[in-house]
């Protein structure tokens, strides 16, 4: 496997790898990086669909990248999916894909074509005082000693990063300011996660500084994720006679283990609490979703609480791994991820309105209307003041093919689920939905008398609990996730968010698919490049407008300087005059 970029190799089909039709390949789980190896094992590797088999512990597939409606229940959504223009894998495979909603195009097509004509940006990013604008105003708010401070996190070596926390490297000159009211709420991070991980976004996303404040940097699809992105997937996959077993959990895998040489031979399965046992040779190819953010997760109701239950059980992704490190170090460490639950859970929550009394208060934050089919909020949009650090969003409506199109989906979240609320006077995680809903509608601004009959009467709020959401990041080090084809294995991989890929940042479906495509091409040795990470963190263009936009459009020759400081700034730019590199500063605004 090795990496490319450029469109000579994005176009070109590789040819078949010998020996293809004695290969089988079996998948557990069926999350976005395992959906993905399968396409990719289809198009690129040429396996016969009838040699894929997915275990599925779940009645449904998708993973993480859930929504449905559930009787009795109502629509559940434990989450959203941001996407960006460089997500390079992801648009690799999606244009591969058969759009199930307009027959003739892709998924892809389909894709650009709806943000290119709806372009996502957002006209309030946070709130106040009870719906009131908070007025950031597009501002990072960032002191000079801020910006220096996400400046040297940015040029640290990975290894100096290492189980470090955000607070090590961060004081209050950006833990107060707008710019981490954006990232935190945007990417869920909290102050105790991994500045490793910290930096790794930085880098990734360095071209989309300035589109943090007003969103215009995502894009987003039509419907939920799982019907604009894991249905179109699975359909693929089926018309190719791929094999699904739902209900069917990996409770074990053995290995084969010797120096230089690792060989996956036994799977013990529990099929609707039937054991069963698959046996695997040199030419059975295993890909191992391990771990898992949406593992224990809960759902509550109108009227009731989630339960809050982070024991980890056998047949889930946690207990898996488990399993799997214990045999081999190489196979990485679970226990940095999922041993504290506490610093890694949070709530999303569905609100469905059933009427049209709560709309003209999401009109008048968004300044558009909910129900136009168009984007809405544009992103979430995050209450400042709020002890649970609610944020919530509206996305093009409607959000299932099945819901009325006089009523609005509304997706919340808190970061804080241990905290009492501001008006329900009660931690976020004992709350049921209808009394989630109740905060809501204070912090956005209806009136008091209101509120009770309007979250009892004109919505139905569902509420999930997740205490494994953001466990991906939770402070690492090298070696806690395995690599995705670890030295000397023969026939597995491992995918998904906990496996180790270089470059790329997790919670995102970019990392997820990659994962996917790199464990197919190095396992199938499919001799066609694996795209690249998009390279903007090596881009001097990004980085010079990143550096002005985290100043708020100040440039260089602002900043608060002392004498000597500012006598050689005066004898650089002197250097400069007249040449490339001073039309190239003034063209980004850096002088």
């Amino acid at each position: 496997m090795y990496y490319s970029s450029g469109n000579y190799e994005a176009f070109a089909r590789p040819e078949k790898p010998e020996g293809i039709e004695h290969k089988s390949a079996y998948l557990i789980g069926t999350g976005l990086a395992a959906l993905s190896a399968a396409c990719f094992m289809v198009r690129d590797a040429q396996l016969p669909g009838s040699h894929i088999h997915f275990f599925e512990k779940d009645a449904l597939p998708g993973g993480a990248c859930d929504g449905y409606q559930y009787p009795g229940v109502g629509y559940v959504m434990r989450g959203g999916r941001e996407m960006d223009n460089h997500f390079e894998v992801m648009w690799d495979l999606f244009r591969s894909i058969p759009s199930i909603e307009t027959p003739g195009i892709t998924v892809l097509d389909e894709y650009y074509w709806l943000n290119k004509k709806d372009p996502n940006y957002s006209l309030c990013r946070a709130t106040e005082k009870q719906g009131q604008d908070a007025h950031t105003d597009g501002k990072f708010g960032l002191s000079d000693q801020g910006a220096e401070e996400i400046l040297k996190l940015y040029f640290t070596p990975d290894e100096d990063l290492y189980d470090k926390r955000i607070t090590d490297y961060f004081d209050d000159e950006v833990l107060n300011s707008n710019f981490w009211l954006y990232w935190r709420t945007m990417f869920a991070f909290a102050n105790w996660h991994s500045a490793l991980e910290m930096k790794l976004y930085l880098k990734r996303f360095v071209h989309h500084v300035g589109g943090l404040p007003d969103f215009k940097a995502l894009r987003f699809t039509r419907y939920n994720q799982y019907e604009s992105m894991i249905l179109p997937m699975v359909k693929y996959l089926e018309s190719h006679g791929v094999q699904f077993h739902y209900n069917t959990k990996v409770v074990d895998i053995r290995f084969d283990l010797k120096p230089g040489r690792k060989l996956a031979k036994r799977l013990e399965l529990d099929h609707d609490g039937e054991q069963e046992f698959v046996d695997l040779t040199e030419d059975d190819y295993l890909f191992i979703t391990n771990g898992g953010n949406v593992e224990n997760a809960t759902i509550g109701g109108q009227n009731e609480p989630c339960v809050y239950d982070p024991a980890i059980k056998p047949g889930g992704g946690w207990d898996l791994w488990r399993r799997i490190a214990a045999q081999d170090p190489a196979f990485g460490h679970p226990d940095k991820f999922c041993g504290n639950p506490e610093q890694c859970n949070w709530m999303g929550v569905t609100v469905n309105t059933l009427d049209q009394k709560i709309l003209p208060y999401i009109k008048k934050i968004s300044k558009r209307d909910p129900l136009s089919g168009r984007v809405v909020t544009g992103g979430i949009v995050t209450v400042r003041d709020s002890s649970w650090l609610l944020s919530w969003t509206v996305n093009r409506q409607p959000q299932f093919k099945t819901q009325p199109h006089d009523q609005c989906l509304v997706w919340i979240y808190g970061l804080f689920t241990d905290r009492p609320g501001d008006y329900i006077k009660k931690p976020m995680r004992d709350c049921s939905g209808k009394e989630i809903c109740e905060e809501w509608l204070y912090h956005l601004g209806v009136p008091r008398e209101q509120i009770e009959d309007l979250a009892s009467n004109s919505a139905n709020t569902v509420p999930t609990m997740m205490p494994y959401v953001s466990s991906f990041f939770m402070p690492r080090a090298k070696g806690d996730r395995p690599e995705v084809v670890p030295e000397g294995a023969v026939n597995f991989a491992f995918i998904g968010q906990f496996a180790e890929t270089p470059r790329d940042t997790i919670f995102t479906t970019e990392y997820s698919m990659r994962t996917g495509m790199e464990s197919v091409y190095t396992l199938f040795k499919v001799d066609r490049g694996v795209p690249e990470v998009w390279g903007s963190t090596y881009d001097v263009r990004d980085l010079l407008r990143a550096t002005v936009e985290l100043r708020d459009g100040h440039p260089l020759t602002e900043m608060k300087l002392d004498l000597k400081q500012r006598l050689a700034l005066k004898e650089v730019l002197k250097k400069v005059e007249g040449t490339d590199i001073e039309k190239l500063l003034k063209t980004y605004q850096v002088i």
